[in-house]
């Protein structure tokens, strides 16, 4: 079978752009045993590729020549493996093609997505790893009350959305971070936090102090950098800090030094969040995450491109911080 897929054609320097990537066709097999053909319906893009492009994420580095690694949405064409009929629809690690030959391994890891989700694309979403991941960071890490005031970066994200929503139900205080107007009204409006701080237009310690004069009792970090800084500045006594992401590093650019004074005063709980350590929450989440969005009680977004061509000028976009929700493109 003739596809088309997407290789790394140089490790990006920077900020990712479309000449980083090479669009071209492939040969796929038949599926030998336990192996299976699927078509590739929507593939999830996340920040996390750009760390594995340089080669320092916990997944293993993506070369130059190699096709991009991600998850996808995929349609069964041919099978010779019990687990995947022909017809249905799983999440699985597709790669950046138009038809994917998955592996015993790939396949066993793959979730099984239903009719009844709608949009099927949720299970990348707000109801796939990402959903996990701020699911896991608030139930699991944060040990958030109500009446805390919980801040989070990233804010218009579908992890940063998600922790705030989940935050926000369970009586807490909720202020974002994000990059611009539009964001910021996302976020107080539809997905109802209290505040939102436009960091491109405010001065971020400023704002901290006067949204958070009592200080920050829960800190959920998806940029790190500078941002990571500023919120360390106002924690409150006993304030509990999540660590979840590097936006501010992901394109190269050096840590921000964080003064371990500021962790003392505050005696504050400081924990890394890696997703996979949750991979046992994922029914959990899924049962409580969907029964929020079926109430209304949560929201989300989604910023879709279309077409396999389209997905390095989509992932730059990402990468530059200029996409409004989580990030999507759809074959």
């Amino acid at each position: 079978m003739q596809i088309k897929q997407i290789t790394l054609a140089r490790t990006p320097q920077g900020t990712p752009s479309e000449a980083d990537f090479e669009f071209g066709d492939a040969t796929l097999p038949a599926p030998a045993g336990g192996q299976a053909l699927v078509r590739v319906l929507a593939l999830s893009l996340d920040p996390y590729l750009r760390s594995a492009m340089a080669g320092r994420h916990l997944s293993a580095a993506i070369r130059p020549g190699e096709v991009v690694r991600g998850e996808g949405l995929v349609q069964v064409l041919a099978s010779q493996h019990p687990r995947l009929a022909p017809g249905t629809t799983w999440v699985a690690a597709c790669g950046w093609r138009s038809h994917a030959l998955l592996d015993a391994d790939a396949i066993e890891q793959a979730r099984p997505v239903g009719p009844e989700l709608q949009p099927a694309t949720l299970a990348l979403g707000v109801l796939g790893m990402p959903g996990l991941t701020a699911w896991a960071g608030f139930k699991r890490l944060a040990d958030a009350k109500a009446g805390d005031t919980l801040v989070v970066s990233a804010a218009s994200g579908p992890v940063g959305a998600t922790v705030g929503q989940l935050a926000r139900l369970a009586g807490c205080r909720v202020i974002g971070i994000a990059g611009g107007p539009e964001k910021c009204a996302w976020v107080t409006g539809q997905a109802g936090f209290d505040a939102c701080i436009d960091y491109h237009a405010e001065d971020l310690r400023q704002a901290l102090r006067r949204l958070a004069p009592q200080g920050v009792a829960v800190y959920f970090d998806n940029v790190g950098g500078d941002v990571l800084l500023a919120v360390c500045e106002q924690l409150a006594v006993g304030a509990r800090i999540v660590l979840c992401g590097l936006m501010a590093q992901y394109n190269g650019a050096a840590p921000v030094p964080l003064n371990p004074g500021l962790i003392i005063r505050a005696r504050a709980t400081v924990r890394g969040l890696v997703v996979y350590d949750h991979w046992a929450d994922f029914a959990e989440m899924t049962a409580e995450i969907g029964a929020h969005i079926r109430a209304g009680r949560l929201q989300f977004r989604e910023d879709i491109s279309h077409g396999l061509a389209s997905t390095p000028s989509a992932f730059a976009r990402l990468m530059n911080g200029r996409n409004q929700g989580k990030a999507l493109v759809v074959l």
